[in-house]
């Protein structure tokens, strides 16, 4: 489970440091993190006016392999939150992947990593609109470990706060702004013990976490929100239903009831920083027998092993990003 710790024990002594010292991609250059700065009136800066991407890679210590998750299924992501965003022309596909391996491969990471490419209205200017302003875009790469708790499990709250709606701030884009949405979301549920926010849409069904994507499993069913319930267009999300068809497992994309949470077989929740989290409790009622499932169990197994490249079924999730002899 997730515990608050004292701020002084936040950050060891000397990581601002070391992040400092990291290769990032910043103005079209391979920088350390120290130099890349943008002044305090740039437009993304005062209004949120970004989008962004998570990207895991996982090391894995017996192959001497980073390998990176679904890199180009991202990158196309990105650039359609940049097309809902008047950011465009973005560079390629093949361009911005190649920068964000640059930036991995210059670091030389031998461990876990999580990737953050973003693109940003960068024109100093106040005034809020899309139009007539200048855009560039960073990446950046750090050590990165669990998001929340996933082998016990994890315990959830319904948030008070409903999931903006597409004609407020478009969900399937990864726009900074609408992250205070689910910063809402999350503080309320850590703020009463919780771990994390169950959400629901205006209409009262269950959407989604704070930021992943939720699955149900009723009588051996796995149950996952259609994306007009005003959810993220998951990755990690397919890559479950992929997983689920080649483990014979039954699912369905259909509007989940806030009280269906109550009766469920099982809960979980997926992205690209839960990956895939079991849920134990929710609203103070256990699931199931409030311990992991085992189909969340076998997805969860199945997708680490699957993201060290131990699954060769799924390599094809997979971008090995150092070279082999």
């Amino acid at each position: 489970m997730l515990t608050e710790k004292p701020v002084s024990e936040e950050r060891p002594s000397g990581a601002a440091d070391a992040l400092d010292d990291l290769i990032c991609f910043f103005d079209g250059r391979y920088v350390p993190q120290r130099e890349a700065r943008v002044p305090l009136m740039t437009h993304a800066f005062l209004y949120g006016t970004a989008v962004f991407e998570g990207i895991r890679a996982y090391w894995n210590e017996e192959q001497g392999q980073l390998y990176g998750v679904r890199i180009r299924e991202h990158v196309e992501r990105i650039r359609r939150s940049c097309r809902i965003m008047l950011m465009e022309p973005t560079p390629s596909v093949d361009e911005l992947t190649e920068e964000i391996l640059e930036v991995v491969r210059r670091n030389g990471f031998r461990q876990d990593i999580y990737i953050r490419p973003s693109f940003y209205k960068s024109t100093p200017t106040i005034g809020v609109r899309l139009h007539h302003l200048e855009f560039s875009h960073y990446i950046v790469a750090i050590p990165y470990g669990d998001y929340i708790e996933t082998e016990a499990g994890c315990r959830v709250m319904t948030s008070s706060w409903r999931r903006n709606v597409d004609e407020a701030i478009p969900a399937r884009g990864k726009i900074v702004g609408g992250y205070v949405n689910m910063a809402f979301q999350k503080s309320e549920a850590e703020l009463n013990g919780f771990d994390e926010a169950i959400v629901l849409t205006a209409d009262g069904h269950a959407s989604e976490a704070s930021a992943a994507n939720l699955f149900v499993v009723r009588d051996g069913v796995l149950i996952t929100p259609p994306v007009t319930d005003d959810i993220l267009e998951g990755i990690t999300r397919l890559a479950v239903l992929e997983m689920a068809g080649r483990e014979g497992i039954p699912t369905e994309v259909r509007s989940i009831d806030r009280s269906e949470l109550y009766i469920a077989d099982e809960i979980f929740l997926c992205g690209t920083g839960v990956q895939v989290s079991p849920v134990v409790e929710v609203d103070h009622r256990a699931v199931g027998s409030g311990r992991v499932g085992p189909v969340a169990r076998r997805i969860r197994d199945g997708y680490f092993d699957a993201v060290r490249g131990r699954r060769p079924e799924y390599r094809h999730w997979l971008t090995p990003i150092y070279e082999t002899r």
